[in-house]
Parts: C-alpha cells; structure tokens; sequence
C-alpha cells in the first residue's frame, strides 16, 4: 500500500485539497468524488489510492465547494455554474501539475463531471471509467431527493440513514452506520460546506439532474475506451443509467456488482480496485 500525501494546491483561480498517492509513476488517474453531503474525495477513495497508488500517480482533488478546497462568500446558484468552475479547477489542476493526458475515474456526479472533461477536453483523458454515474437523462430518485436535501432539515440521525442507502450490506462498512455518522456530521455542518451545497442543489432538484445530462450525439461521438461499474441495487442512481450509455458510447464495457448500492468502491473495495487497475492499464496484466 502506497502512502497517500495532501496538500493545498493554489492554481492562480482556486485553491485546491489535493489527496494524492504514487508521485513519479509514468500513469496517472484523476479521481472525481460524488456529490454526497459532507462528500470529500478521500471519503471517496480512501481505499482506492493506497491499493492504486502502487501503479499510478493517483490524484484525488475535492472538488470547489467541498471539503478543504475553496469555497465562496457569494457561491453560483445551481450545479450547471459549478460544473463550469469544476472542469476549470481540473484542467488547472492538471496544468499546475504538469500532467499533459490523465485517466479519469468519477464516482455519481464526478462521472457526470468526466464525461464533461472528455466532451470538453478530449485531448486531456486517456481512459475513463464511471461508477453509478450520472450524466444521462434520467427521474431523480427519492433517494437521491433526500441526499440533495439534507440541509432542509440537518441532523446526525438523518446522516446515518443517508449512509445507510449507500450500501447493501451495512457490514460492509463496519456495520454501525450510527457510529459513521458521527464522524461525518461535523465535517458536514460545516458553515462553508453547507453554504456551498445549498447552493449547488437548490429545489426543484430535477433540474440539478438535468444540467448534469449531455445530448446522445456527444455520447456517440467518444472514442475513449470508458468502463461503466454500477452497483445493481443502487437506489440513488439506478442502473439504468449505465445501461443507457452502454448503448451508446463506442468503445465501452461494463461490470455490474450484484448485492451492492452506491458506494461500489468502498463495498467492494478489493474487487473493484482490481477491475479499475486491469482497465486503466489496457488489460496488458
């Protein structure tokens, strides 16, 4: 396991929470987080970078309005202006780096945010893989309603009931969802988090679904080897979403992870790791 190293990263327009694992390997993957209450890219990928880390130079950045990196007095109204600055802060990020084509991994909305990248800037991602991602059209689920909504009316009971429809098996993650909550709370009743979040997904939250959809000729026209992972009984994001880019990206595969939700990469950590590693290196191990 390789150590992960975090570090604030000023890129001249953001300022940027770095998490990042196996500096100086030729290869490196963008992680992209989703859009969870509280969500960070370490609560994210915490076991991903120090199995992938070996390998790859893996950088997992939070996103503007989440986490350590920079939030706003004035923060922009809906998640179609943040999508701006998120593609920005990468392409920055990237720039600041010196990192010229990356591999990109996005987690719900981070899977949404690279098929933005790739749309965007082609020439900047390599191979791509999207889990339980967003970005084709689809009806917001209650699940997904109540996530976006947790500010209406926060609290450490409701935290633990969102985590909860994260994952299938309640064990699979220490099993004492309570005790979990806990320590997420305060990281998400912080001023500058909950003001950025309110923000990002005012109500009707459809439309925040919405902004995130690009039109199926896009799709169509990537040539990226991309790789769709979604859990079967995800109740946030249903599968179908990945079922529809199937159908429409070229150069694609899939892998669906029976008895699992949401957070593919934390309950099915191992398996999942192993999956992205021989994708991401072309299939040559």
């Amino acid at each position: 396991m390789t150590e992960t190293v975090e570090k604030t990263v000023n890129t001249g327009s953001y300022e940027t929470y770095l998490n990042r694992a196996g500096e100086g390997n030729d290869t490196a993957i963008l992680f992209l987080h989703g859009s969870g209450p509280g969500a960070t890219a370490w609560s994210n990928w915490q076991f991903a970078l120090p199995a992938l880390g070996d390998s790859f130079d893996c950088l997992a950045p939070d996103l503007l309005g989440y986490g350590k990196s920079q939030h706003f007095d004035d923060p922009p109204q809906g998640v179609a202006a943040w999508l701006e600055m998120w593609i920005e802060q990468q392409i920055e990020l990237l720039d600041n780096l010196g990192l010229e084509k990356v591999h990109v991994v996005g987690n719900s909305m981070g899977g949404a945010l690279t098929l933005h990248l790739i749309d965007r800037h082609p020439d900047r991602v390599d191979r791509a893989a999207l889990m339980g991602t967003m970005g084709p059209p689809h009806q917001i689920r209650p699940w997904l309603d109540e996530l976006w909504g947790f500010y209406d009316d926060p609290s450490q009971e409701k935290m633990a009931e969102a985590i909860a429809h994260f994952v299938y098996d309640p064990d699979a993650i220490g099993g004492d969802l309570d005790s979990i909550a806990e320590m997420r709370y305060p990281a998400a009743m912080d001023e500058d988090v909950q003001r950025s979040f309110a923000a990002m997904f005012p109500a009707p939250r459809q439309q925040n679904v919405d902004a995130l959809v690009l039109p199926d000729l896009k799709f169509q026209r990537m040539q990226h080897p991309i790789l769709l992972v979604h859990g079967r009984d995800d109740g946030i994001i249903p599968l179908e979403t990945s079922l529809y880019l199937l159908e429409r990206l070229p150069n694609v595969q899939m892998h669906v992870f029976g008895q699992c939700r949401h957070w593919i990469m934390i309950e099915h950590a191992a398996a999942f790791n192993q999956v992205l590693k021989d994708f991401l290196s072309g299939g040559e191990e």
